[in-house]
């Protein structure tokens, strides 16, 4: 028997099937590859259609309000920090974050957590090199093990299940979060979010709305398209084209105007408020370049799309020792330019998409890590490097310092 709101057929009969989709994990001949499928397939939704509807309207609300919206969290989550306690440890991060954007700029924020689902990663090469041995990358808990031996990158189907496991702890944390009494006017969320990667995982959480019989994607209330996948032409734009969640796409410093165009026109057709976030990731020294030809045409096209800043992926560096590096000053100097374009080209800039972590982290250089050696005291990311809160607070007080 399948859970209400499942409809049986939707993951085969979608417009993204058979279409060309980059990034995707080779693992299909694997044993398990079919029943772990079939167990998503029949697996309620990790979120309900009433709450992406709201989220929906929120954003939508945001465009004629002077409200902001905040995104944040890890690079990558880990299976192993799903628990209650690193959940409550992240909820803290967000809520007290948004507080602080909320009481700098006198406005409310919407807040939404990289949480539930951040489990899978594009990767600019297939493999790495550990010593004289090549392995496969690691590509997110989703898909294999960040233990740098080949037996565990290889791809694991059972992963998928593992994840959505993990992801429901998360929302039944959140929602609990949201429920919670006493929460101030200013406060909305914390929502979830994740980058919409694994078209065999997303696409067997697409359900029916009960209220509407419209499709949407229940593994998050707001799933994005990265810059690597966001071809309209393939199956990641064509598979969030088919559900009626708000969605994202970021953009990085080679994008095309036409390209964006065309994209947004895939994803927002019918030009509704809060359906579409575009998010530029196109680093301090690019960003006044390429953003304001993409910021008018996209008005000019009707799109009442809401604008975030991601000022971390077009800043990252590698450090002296090795390791990946964000500076403060390039993501704060991204992030003000950004806000800059979009006000002055009379949109609203809506706020930050930023990867920040619960703990005490020393991954990105400026505020309390103060030069390359600071790396080394607490450097714990996944994959990329984050803030830490002090950091990520830093960031805000700055973008809040020019909000009018």
């Amino acid at each position: 028997m399948q859970p209400s709101g499942v409809t049986a057929d939707v993951t085969h009969s979608g417009q993204w099937e058979g279409r060309p989709a980059a990034q995707q994990p080779e693992w299909r001949d694997h044993s398990a590859y079919k029943v772990s499928c079939r167990i998503l397939g029949s697996a309620p939704p990790l979120v309900p259609a009433a709450e992406v509807r709201q989220l929906r309207w929120s954003l939508a609300d945001l465009l004629t309000t002077d409200a902001l919206l905040l995104q944040l969290g890890d690079c990558a989550e880990s299976l192993y920090e799903c628990t209650p306690r690193h959940t409550a440890q992240k909820l803290q991060v967000i809520d007290r974050l948004g507080s602080r954007f909320s009481e700098l700029t006198g406005r409310r924020v919407i807040r939404v957590g990289r949480m539930g689902g951040q489990f899978a990663k594009p990767r600019s090469q297939p493999t790495e090199n550990h010593g004289a041995l090549a392995i496969p990358s690691f590509r997110g808990h989703m898909i294999n093990s960040e233990l740098a031996v080949p037996q565990t990158r290889r791809p694991d189907p059972r992963r998928m299940v593992w994840a959505y496991e993990a992801g429901s702890a998360v929302q039944r944390a959140m929602r609990a979060q949201r429920r919670g009494d006493g929460r101030p006017s200013t406060t909305d969320g914390p929502w979830s979010s994740h980058e919409a990667l694994v078209v065999d995982y997303e696409s067997r959480l697409i359900r029916r709305d009960p209220d509407t019989d419209e499709l949407y994607l229940g593994s998050t209330h707001l799933p994005w398209v990265g810059e690597r996948t966001r071809q309209p032409a393939q199956a990641h734009v064509a598979l969030l084209s088919a559900v009626v969640n708000p969605v994202g796409c970021k953009i990085g410093p080679t994008a095309d105007v036409s390209d964006i165009l065309r994209v947004c026109e895939a994803l927002d057709p019918g030009r509704e408020p809060g359906r579409l976030v575009l998010i530029p990731r196109m680093g301090h020294q690019r960003i006044q370049q390429t953003l304001p030809p993409i910021v008018r045409a996209v008005a000019n096209a009707g799109h009442p799309v809401v604008w975030l800043s991601d000022p971390m992926h077009g800043n990252t560096v590698t450090s002296g020792l090795g390791l990946k590096t964000r500076h403060l000053a390039d993501v704060i100097t991204e992030a003000l330019r950004f806000r800059d374009i979009v006000e002055g080209l009379r949109q609203h800039a809506a706020g930050l998409h930023i990867e920040v972590a619960a703990d005490d982290v020393t991954e990105c250089i400026g505020g309390p890590v103060e030069n390359e050696d600071g790396l080394l005291r607490h450097y714990t990311t996944l994959c990329d490097p984050r803030l830490n809160a002090d950091q990520a607070t830093e960031l805000i007080e700055a973008w809040a310092k020019g909000t009018g």
